[in-house]
């Protein structure tokens, strides 16, 4: 094992790669369809906040690939979220496809990798809740 866990999603969306690719990276609109999630552009880092009045937490990142309008990659450099992140923007019958992927230490160490397969579900469902959010934004 390699200390990671990891988390997909996936979805199409009825716009060209360039305009989904802009909303994907315009931090301050992902409250709009990032569940949760609220983030900004401090220098050359990214703050997401995610979560709940006094249940927030800070995902520090740094943007480690950048080749618009088909991949933006993270590092997530913060003291509970650790690993990287991948959005990938394709062209894909009339639209794009979007795919987004995280390869994280858990927060908790080996607790928080015993407890992963409970979380997984849950992180995938809401990743997918989210891209879904983002279609129907751009269509």
């Amino acid at each position: 094992m390699d200390g990671y866990v990891y988390a997909a999603a996936q979805a199409r969306v009825a716009a060209p790669p360039e305009q989904v690719f802009a909303l994907v990276t315009d931090w301050p609109r992902h409250r709009e369809w990032m569940v949760l999630t609220s983030a900004r552009q401090v220098g050359d880092r990214v703050e997401a906040f995610t979560g709940v009045g006094p249940l927030r937490f800070l995902d520090v990142m740094t943007i480690s690939r950048w080749e618009p309008p088909h991949v933006v990659e993270m590092r997530h450099v913060g003291r509970l979220v650790r690993g990287d992140g991948v959005i990938r923007v394709q062209p894909y019958e009339g639209g794009s496809r979007v795919i987004w992927a995280e390869r994280l230490h858990p927060p908790l160490g080996p607790v928080g990798r015993l407890l992963w397969p409970l979380a997984r579900p849950v992180v995938n469902a809401l990743a997918r809740l989210s891209l879904h959010r983002l279609a129907r934004l751009l269509a």
